[in-house]
């Protein structure tokens, strides 16, 4: 229960999520998620395109792979 040892959590919520911050920061958003698969993972919407499957499927959308869009290869 996080609420309960705030200042625990608050540092386990940065070390876990710092990486990521610093490869947004360092290389830019298309290249931070071609360059980590977990970041890529956790994208849902790109460019107005869903980029998980299960849930294009669920509302009747077009599944597109989100490389392909950040790589300009999807339309």
């Amino acid at each position: 229960m996080p609420g309960a040892v705030p200042m625990t959590s608050t540092y386990a919520l940065n070390n876990a999520t710092i990486s990521y911050v610093l490869s947004l920061a360092n290389n830019g958003f298309n290249a931070a998620l071609t360059l980590d698969d977990g970041f890529c993972e956790g994208l849902n919407i790109h460019t107005g395109k869903v980029t998980i499957a299960a849930v294009a499927e669920e509302h009747g959308y077009e599944y597109h792979d989100p490389i392909d869009l950040i790589r300009g290869l999807s339309e």
